[in-house]
């Protein structure tokens, strides 16, 4: 059957999910345009186990399917193990986000028998459904997550629906217990990490110096991150004499979100928690440094975005290619931004 008569009868989809928070927030746009085009569609997600906390809160998702594989493991054999497996449940068709080729062996061998996705790393055959990308039309990530759910031949760029992910008051509550915080308060949520490497991060002394004249102003100041950011959320904690909560490395993604849910603003690097703070409806700051904010904007109209975009920005590198580490200058693009710019955007 060609593509685009294929495209009547998707009844049952399996999306093939991306493995960064960041990129599964968004990954939510196109769920949500599946869901508009076909309300009675069946969408299920396979993604790293990590993700489904995160996969739970989408509405759009009916089940999420474990990736056997960790990020950057071949596995043939595991892979073409799975696509056999996933064949009984006769998906109509599969929709690949990552763009390697290992990625699109287990729809192959599951016979889905529309299998859409970018080219990537030469998948003709992989893929029966599969486009070139134009970096010029589709210039950000959610727009070519989005632009899949269509056939090639739709309008372009698509317009996206923006994330959304529910908060229960329950679960609040009980991530509130369990890490003995008061929510009474103001409460500034600070994000200091970023996977790709230093060229994203904010420096901790200027994270530091935010945190302590908020918490001079009444807040209380949360740190998040996970157990790689542990040494810079302590150094800030340090820097910030003591006075911060400092979750980075102490919870689950699901405590993360219901935390990060209670606070009233969030500060924070280009990384996947500030597209979930954005999906979580936060008052949000973004600062932009070594990558594009056109690129991987935060996708909500409560955001911010605070760059210098200085004629060497953005370059795109984990480590600043002007400076040695450690050098004064160091990603000028980032220390340049002083604390007092970004606490003129928060509330008072």
């Amino acid at each position: 059957m060609k593509p685009d008569a294929a495209f009547a009868i998707t009844k049952k989809i399996l999306v093939v999910g991306p493995s960064w928070v960041g990129d599964m927030v968004m990954a939510q746009s196109l769920f949500i345009a599946l869901k508009a085009a076909d309300p009675a569609c069946r969408i299920d997600v396979l993604a790293p186990a990590w993700t489904f906390p995160l996969l739970d809160r989408m509405p759009e998702v009916a089940r999420p399917i474990a990736m056997p594989l960790s990020h950057g493991q071949f596995g043939l054999a595991e892979r073409i193990k799975l696509g056999r497996q996933l064949r009984s449940e006769a998906y109509d068709r599969a929709i690949v986000l990552p763009n390697s080729w290992k990625s699109a062996l287990a729809p192959f061998f599951a016979h889905i028998p529309l299998r859409s996705g970018y080219i990537g790393e030469c998948r003709w055959g992989l893929l029966n459904d599969a486009r070139r990308l134009d970096k010029q039309t589709l210039t950000m990530t959610v727009q070519r997550f989005v632009a899949l759910a269509f056939p090639k031949n739709a309008v372009q760029p698509p317009v996206y629906p923006v994330p959304a992910i529910p908060v229960e008051p329950a679960r609040q509550a009980a991530a509130a217990e369990k890490f003995r915080v008061e929510t009474g308060g103001n409460i500034l949520a600070l994000c200091p990490g970023a996977e790709y490497g230093p060229a994203k991060r904010w420096p901790s002394g200027h994270f530091a110096e935010l945190a302590r004249l908020k918490i001079a102003d009444g807040w209380q100041v949360w740190l998040f991150g996970s157990e790689k950011d542990q040494a810079v959320t302590a150094e800030i904690n340090r820097l910030a004499g003591g006075a911060c909560i400092d979750f980075a490395g102490r919870t689950q993604l699901d405590e993360a979100v219901d935390l990060l849910s209670l606070a009233h603003a969030v500060v924070s690097n280009d990384s996947g928690l500030m597209h979930l703070a954005a999906a979580l409806d936060k008052p949000l700051i973004a600062i932009y440094g070594s990558s594009d904010p056109g690129f991987t904007p935060p996708l909500h109209a409560k955001a911010r975005i605070v760059s210098l975009h200085l004629d060497c920005a953005p370059c795109f590198k984990r480590i600043c290619p002007l400076y040695p580490a450690g050098h004064p200058e160091h990603a000028r693009c980032l220390s340049g931004i002083g604390p007092e710019r970004i606490l003129a955007l928060l509330p008072g």
